[in-house]
């Protein structure tokens, strides 16, 4: 329980940024460097703090002591709960009155050399084949994923059997898409260098600013894919091996989601708790950052820049008949040109049944980018703003609109220029580079948009690498410390949530019609999956994308 009471004494001191707890100003470090070897000055006897670990383990065992420590606003902590938190604030009050300060180190420190505290920093991301081999095998770790096919307990055991169906279904037509852009996605490329020109900028800041009286933190930081090498656990490895005594998780994904970051924290957590539990009684996570000023304005200026480089509207002259056959030449000017921001898109299911917040995460960065781009234009061109959705799969309902349907309703109202702009991703992808620039590029122009522009993903942009330290620093020194659990909660999204369909404390019956339905479901699923390229299933609109 020793994890579970360094969370409640976190807690419970206040408001607490990570860089409190490594810095040695609060009692939790205290704790936290008692357990990472630091020596045992730093424990309370014995007595007393077998009283507080049965307190809490009581507490627990009343209530869910670690949802209502959190304080959150909508949290009800029963009598119980309270009582027991309380004794536990008290105690933990007395072991404050006596100085106990345990200095946290992870380099020997000499009379010429100063203590370098080494963090870890997780860049965590979807991941991508890095070549033709690697296709088939990222598309069953993909759809093996219960965040991404979503099925009902009962049926549980199903999940590896359908994603490799799935996975050796589409693999064909997955790996010809991937010919298209070279034969793998750059996305494990370019989150490298991201990594690697961030560090270079977190180590320049600490040298600057001698983060630390005692001295200096040392950033290391390290690439987390979901779903291809470097995996989440070979990350945590390594930082283990480079002596990383905390870590700051920052997802780049700008926008939370069950499928996205979500899965990714599910991910890391388990591997914390399994394997690494320094790192997991020392972290913080940046849950999101949509609405970051640095993040909007690096966009707002991409955004910018290519709708100066499309050509101005054109003017067209038409003929009409007035009173007696009286001619009059009218001029129309074409539709402004519109800024399509396309984001990935989930089941609909996600947003209504489960609470994910991505469609609003995505809407408000839209509304701050456009606000933005108006400003930068200062009225030299009009332009107008739509979002739409894309990168549907199967035959569940998707966030609409999608991406292929808005650009034909643009053409069929003669809009005749477009700058699309790939929203939800940090990094070109098969997603930008293929389904954009090729599929949606191709259906643009013959509907008739003759003017099509993309906003190239943020990749290295020198303004990124620095949202993505500013994300660092800011986690580090200026929020409170958020665990992997506290990001998921805040977001609406639960760590330890039953899947999709199962309801707890029914009857049998009930689930017996629960598994029948999930194996109609996955019946259904399979069939669309071998009939995804036949001329049958186009009849019905339901053609794979």
């Amino acid at each position: 329980h020793f994890n579970l009471l360094s969370e409640v004494v976190a807690e419970t001191s206040g408001f607490e940024s990570l860089a409190t707890l490594i810095g040695g100003d609060s009692q939790s470090e205290r704790w936290f460097s008692s357990s990472l070897g630091g020596g045992h000055a730093g424990w309370p006897d014995m007595g007393t703090m077998m009283k507080v670990v049965l307190v809490l383990i009581a507490a627990e065992c009343a209530g869910g002591l670690q949802s209502c420590v959190r304080r959150r606003p909508f949290v009800t902590m029963s009598a119980t709960t309270t009582t027991a938190v309380t004794k536990a604030q008290s105690m933990l009050a007395d072991f404050e009155r006596k100085p106990r300060r345990i200095p946290l180190t992870t380099t020997p420190t000499t009379a010429t050399t100063p203590s370098r505290h080494r963090i870890a920093v997780f860049l965590l991301n979807l991941g991508g084949p890095e070549t033709s081999e690697d296709v088939e095998p990222f598309l069953y770790n993909l759809f093996a994923d219960p965040d991404i096919i979503r099925l009902p307990a009962a049926v549980g055991g199903a999940q590896t059997a359908l994603a490799w169906l799935i996975a050796k279904r589409r693999a064909p037509r997955s790996r010809a898409a991937y010919d298209t852009i070279g034969g793998g996605s750059p996305i494990t490329r370019f989150t490298k260098a991201q990594a690697q020109l961030l560090e270079d900028a977190l180590n320049t800041e600490a040298a600057k600013k001698q983060l630390q009286p005692s001295g200096a933190f040392d950033f290391r930081c390290y690439v987390a894919m979901r779903y291809w090498r470097p995996f989440t656990d070979e990350a945590l490895e390594r930082a283990s091996a480079d002596g990383c005594a905390s870590a700051i998780v920052l997802p780049l994904y700008p926008h939370f989601s069950i499928s996205t970051t979500g899965s990714s924290l599910r991910a890391l957590l388990a591997e914390m708790q399994a394997s690494h539990p320094r790192l997991f009684a020392s972290h913080t996570v940046v849950p999101s950052w949509h609405r970051s000023r640095g993040y909007v304005d690096v966009v707002a200026r991409l955004v910018a820049g290519e709708v100066r480089n499309l050509p101005p509207p054109t003017k067209t002259t038409t003929t009409t008949t007035r009173k007696a056959k009286a001619a009059k030449s009218e001029e129309e000017e074409e539709p402004p040109p519109v800024v399509l921001f396309s984001a990935h898109g989930v089941p609909v299911s996600y947003i209504e049944e489960q609470g994910d917040p991505y469609k609003s995460h995505v809407e408000e960065t839209v509304d701050l980018v456009s606000k933005r781009v108006r400003g930068l234009l200062a009225g030299s061109r009009r332009v107008d703003f739509e979002l739409a959705f894309q990168s549907r799969v199967g035959p569940v309902e998707w966030l609409r609109p999608y991406t292929d349907d808005a650009l034909m309703d643009m053409a069929k109202r003669g809009v005749k220029g477009v700058v699309v702009v790939p929203i939800s991703f940090v990094s070109e992808h098969i997603e930008t580079l293929e389904e954009i620039d090729v599929e949606y590029k191709e259906i643009a122009e013959d509907a008739g948009i003759r003017h099509w522009r993309r906003v190239p993903a943020l990749n290295l942009e020198p303004d990124f690498i620095q949202e993505l330290k500013h994300q660092v620093v800011d986690a580090l020194y200026n929020r409170p410390a958020v665990s992997t659990s506290e990001a998921c909660v805040v977001n609406a999204f639960d760590l330890d949530d039953q899947p999709l369909g199962v309801l707890t404390g029914v009857d049998r019956d009930v689930e017996l019609i629960n598994t029948r339905t999930a194996a109609v479901a996955i019946a259904i699923t399979a069939l669309f999956e071998l009939l995804a390229n036949s001329r049958a299933i186009h009849l019905f609109g339901l053609g794979a994308v």
